[in-house]
């Protein structure tokens, strides 16, 4: 039997578990862990304290639903509904102190992605998006997201987390873009993605992503009218190099000079 989606107001239910957690913890002195094999990859109480309130919701409320969560893991990765969670997307940039990280909160359906939504507990903002449409609320207040227009690699702002996120033959790859646009930052996690959404930048390019750090994002930019894709022009819900555009001229462009 088919189930119905959740609506997309259960986002703000989650987003608002999680931001209940999350906020009163941010810029104290809390102990981080490094949870990596391979360089500084850092988690707090606030991350996993976040994903378990997000987990007992979903599961008190679609119990069916399939979860994949940065913290904990994957469980029911095979039902027809899967919500994909990163409490706090951008950690690095939470425990120096800095607004530049959110909750993400991501939904496929079969394997596609549905919803998504990120929400940044410090400022208040909230992006979302169902693929068709994108919105952003805050103070009450709602407005629809739109991408902005721009075709020409010379003038895009391009964002991304990290030059460090390119290795072997991608570095190379990546500077032929970054080389070529009109103005280029770092340090943007899943904020880099909103502003694409909401028509501020027009590209951000990374690799080395997981699945929560992206399915989330894919139906806001989707729904503000931007685009994105693997490097090779594939779906980019399982994570990997990931480029996302506000203008889908200006992502063919640039899919081209990542090939070389």
């Amino acid at each position: 039997m088919m189930q119905s989606a959740p609506p997309p107001e259960f986002l703000d239910v989650l987003a608002d578990a999680a931001s209940s957690v999350i906020l009163p913890l941010f810029r104290t002195r809390l102990t981080v862990e490094d949870k990596g094999a391979k360089g500084f990859d850092p988690v707090t109480l606030a991350d996993r304290a976040a994903e378990a309130a997000m987990r007992k919701l979903v599961g008190d409320h679609y119990p069916e639903h399939g979860i994949i969560g940065e913290e904990y893991g994957p469980e029911r990765e095979d039902a027809e509904f899967v919500w994909v969670l990163d409490p706090i997307d951008g950690t690095r940039s939470f425990i120096a102190g800095l607004p530049l990280w959110g909750v993400l909160i991501g939904l496929l359906h079969k394997g596609q992605p549905l919803l998504g939504m990120m929400a940044q507990p410090f400022t208040g903002e909230r992006f979302a998006g169902d693929c068709r449409s994108a919105w952003f609320t805050r103070n009450g207040g709602r407005e629809p997201l739109a991408a902005r227009s721009c075709a020409e690699v010379g003038a895009a702002v391009l964002l991304t987390t990290s030059p460090h996120l390119f290795r072997g033959n991608d570095r190379p790859a990546y500077a032929r873009v970054e080389s070529a646009v009109r103005v280029a930052r770092y340090g943007t996690d899943c904020y880099g993605y909103c502003m694409i959404a909401a028509g501020h930048a027009d590209l951000v390019i990374e690799a080395g992503l997981q699945p929560y750090d992206i399915v989330a994002l894919i139906p806001i930019i989707e729904g503000a009218g931007g685009r994105v894709t693997s490097w090779e022009g594939g779906s980019a819900a399982g994570g990997g190099r990931v480029v996302a555009s506000g203008d889908h001229r200006l992502h063919d462009v640039i899919l081209e000079r990542l090939a070389g």
